[in-house]
């Protein structure tokens, strides 16, 4: 059973779980890396137009907004940010599923996909 710590959401920009952020934090010391940050992107494409993507990242782009969450930075590009304002990610384990979900206030709709939005 996981704890779910409720922290005040954001409207102005991305929010990172505390389940997230350890998450992230575990996957970063297993690669020994201390120089990446968890880059989330909206794309085009998917079934609604648009598809999130997250990766690490070690670079730092022009217009860049980084937000530190208990010490892991999450970076969104400047043409992503308007998408992904008061988004949440977070990260669930339970028997039925396992990773990350990103909860979208912007999201006008999805598809069977799960990572679409318009």
């Amino acid at each position: 059973m996981t704890e779910q710590v409720d922290t005040e959401i954001r409207s102005d920009g991305i929010n990172l779980s505390s389940n997230a952020a350890v998450k992230v934090k575990a996957l970063l010391d297993q690669e020994g890396r201390d120089d990446l940050s968890l880059r989330i992107a909206v794309q085009p494409g998917g079934c609604s137009g648009l598809r999130y993507q997250l990766f690490f990242d070690e670079r730092s782009l022009d217009g860049d907004t980084v937000t530190d969450f208990d010490g892991v930075d999450v970076v969104v590009d400047r043409m992503s940010l308007p998408y992904l304002n008061g988004a949440v990610i977070d990260f669930v384990d339970t028997i039925e599923k396992q990773g990350f979900t990103i909860d979208n206030p912007n999201a006008g709709g999805s598809c069977a996909c799960g990572d679409s939005f318009h």
